[in-house]
Parts: C-alpha cells; structure tokens; sequence
C-alpha cells in the first residue's frame, strides 16, 4: 500500500508539471512575432514647389533696353538699298522695320536728337511726335547703282502703332541712309540686324 501511494504521488506531480506552459518558449515566440511585423513607414514630406523657388526670383525686365546711342559697323555690304520700311505692335513694344535689297548686314547708329535735319542739305525734316529717334543706315548704295527700288524720300504710311507716332525717309547720301521714328515720348529702344531678307530692326517700348 505504501508503495502504490507514492506512486500515485508521484504520478499526480508528473502531471501538474506537464500541464505547466513553458514561460520561455512564450516569450521567444512573441518577440519573434513582434520583430517580423513590419512597422508602419512615416510618410515623406512633399517637395516643396519649383514655383516656390522661382518666384524668390527677380523677374526678368520685359524690355532689355535704354535710350543711349547703339551702333555697328557694316558686315560685307553688297547692293544694299532700303526697299521697304514698316511698323507693327507688339506686346510691350512697337516694331519699325527697314527692310534691305543686297546681302551682307548694314551698319547703323541710331539715337534720339533734337531737331531732325535732312543729311542732304541740312533742312528740318517735319516728323511726327516728341521724340525723334534717328536711325543712319551704313553701307548702303544709291538705287541707280544696285537697281533696286528705293522706299520714296518724305512721310511712310504706318498705322496701328501708339508710340511710333510716325516714320519719314530721307533716302541715301554717299554711303548712308537716313530715317527718323517719331516717338511719343523718349522710350528705350534696342537695334538688332536680321537676313533673308537683310533686315534693319528697330523696337521702341511702349510709352505706357
């Protein structure tokens, strides 16, 4: 009898032991759990706008030009006679445009002075306005020499345009050819050679 109870003792201990959770064995598995559950990303900040940026920029001037004398000297000039003068508008400047039969590029000065005067004879010349922009083609030639058909001496017809107030050739003397813009008031202006067909261009900012 002694023995068989202790056996059953026994027995009964064995069980309750077994019945037990492993302490460890848990915990490693909810660590291992917990490692391999990702954790959620923090989102990235937006870049901020490349508008941003660009307007911390000066903006760029609409009309890069001033009112002093610009020049330039002629570049292979060959039977260069002024054919065509014209003015347009444009957004924020007016357009006077000398248009030339021949090829190379004619030089220029142009500027503002105060009484326009024929290069001829030294006459005033009526021109439209209150400016008086003065544009000296260079290297040209006389229309009997090239054959081309010469703009006519006196007023050219222009229209549409609010500061060019109006434009008059005075034909060519000895190498030059002149013209005046009559302005609306002294704006800044900018002077740029084109070709195919050889242009002379003239642009004056608009008066406001």
């Amino acid at each position: 009898m002694t023995r068989s109870a202790g056996l059953a003792v026994a027995l009964l201990l064995a069980a309750g032991c077994a019945a037990q959770p492993g302490t460890d064995s848990a915990a490693s598995t909810d660590e291992a759990t917990s490692s391999a559950a990702p954790e959620p990303e923090e989102t990235p900040e937006e870049a901020p706008e490349a508008t941003t940026a660009a307007g911390s920029e000066s903006p760029a001037p609409e009309f890069p030009a001033d009112t002093s004398v610009d020049t330039a000297e002629p570049v292979d000039p060959e039977g260069l006679t002024v054919t065509d003068v014209r003015a347009a508008p444009h957004e924020g400047f007016e357009r006077v445009v000398f248009e030339l039969a021949g090829s190379g590029t004619p030089g220029w000065r142009v500027e503002y002075v105060d009484a326009p005067s024929s290069q001829g004879s030294g006459d005033a010349v009526d021109v439209p306005g209150s400016a008086f922009l003065q544009v000296t083609l260079q290297g040209t030639s006389y229309p009997y020499e090239t054959g081309a058909e010469e703009v006519a001496r006196g007023p050219v017809s222009v229209s549409g345009t609010d500061t060019v107030q109006g434009v008059v050739y005075d034909a060519t003397f000895e190498g030059t050819s002149v013209a005046w813009i009559g302005t609306s008031a002294q704006v800044p202006f900018r002077v740029s050679a084109l070709s195919d067909p050889t242009r002379l261009v003239v642009e004056v900012a608009d008066a406001g």
